[in-house]
């Protein structure tokens, strides 16, 4: 089946240029997905893995965040999400949604986030809850509590490269890092930015707002490092069960990394996504 690309521009509501993409198969969607990626990385990442679902009749919107990607136009500007910091980047994403919002109306809308963008999306749950119908975090954990010292390769007998954490499948690895426009970096104001963005999240009061039946699903390997052994994982499901929300799923496969759509089993982990958004926005 063929997906049409199309490459697009908006602007942030400080007045930022923001590229983005809408990947759609022929007809009227049946939902619409709202990519937020990960740091270090791009959107087009995210084409290739998803295109089960465009097939299967979801529409895809991605931005790149501010700093990377199309986004950032030039080397020099990776890493750097500029005057407005990482919480103009969660602006940015409600800016693409109300968009989307006004260019399908009707359609069911999920945000998928991944990583940092996973971030982002725990802080716009926050802000901005009442222009989901779904949550979807993937490679995540709970902001607020510390990622201890450790390098992300440490837990990994003989690593053959920086990047082995990101994923079992070595050739996804050596994708990354041939990719110009992968690998993390932050100027130290984007980075301090992005550290304290998380503490948004940590306020309970936040996630009384949030509608209760709202569905949360989070997908993850449990030898990704970002939730150190699931116990950063831990923290955030509770804190979405303590404040009522009802249709929380967690899936957790063993043995996978950090990116589950670049994983070995993708095929696994993509099915299982579409089944569970066949299941809550058909």
């Amino acid at each position: 089946m063929p997906v049409d690309t199309t490459q697009f521009t908006y602007v942030g509501q400080d007045g930022t240029e923001i590229t983005a993409f809408r990947w759609a198969a022929p007809g009227t969607p049946r939902a619409i997905i709202q990519l937020a990626h990960g740091a270090g990385e791009h959107s087009l990442r995210y084409l290739e893995p998803l295109t089960p679902l465009i097939e299967s009749g979801y529409t895809i919107y991605s931005a790149d965040h501010r700093g990377h990607g199309a986004t950032a136009g030039a080397p020099d500007r990776l890493g750097d999400f500029g005057p407005g910091g990482a919480a103009a980047a969660v602006d940015d994403m409600a800016v693409l949604t109300r968009r989307i919002r006004e260019e399908h109306p009707g359609v069911p809308l999920v945000l998928l986030g991944h990583s940092m963008g996973a971030s982002f999306s725990q802080v716009y749950l926050t802000e901005h809850h009442a222009l989901l119908d779904a949550l979807v975090l993937s490679g995540t954990a709970a902001n607020w509590l510390p990622r201890g010292e450790r390098g992300p390769n440490s837990g990994y007998e003989n690593p053959r490269t920086d990047y082995d954490w990101l994923s079992r499948d070595e050739a996804e690895v050596d994708k990354y890092i041939a990719d110009p426009l992968c690998k993390i970096r932050f100027t130290p104001e984007s980075r301090a930015s992005f550290t304290s963005l998380g503490q948004r999240t940590a306020d309970p009061g936040y996630l009384q707002q949030v509608r209760k039946d709202l569905p949360i699903y989070v997908f993850v390997g449990d030898e990704d490092p970002v939730n150190l052994g699931m116990t950063r994982l831990t923290p955030l499901i509770d804190r979405y069960q303590e404040a009522g929300l009802t249709d929380v799923t967690l899936k957790v496969y063993p043995g996978g990394r950090h990116e589950m759509l670049n994983e070995t089993n993708r095929a696994e982990v993509v099915a299982d996504l579409q089944a569970w958004l066949d299941s809550h926005l058909a």
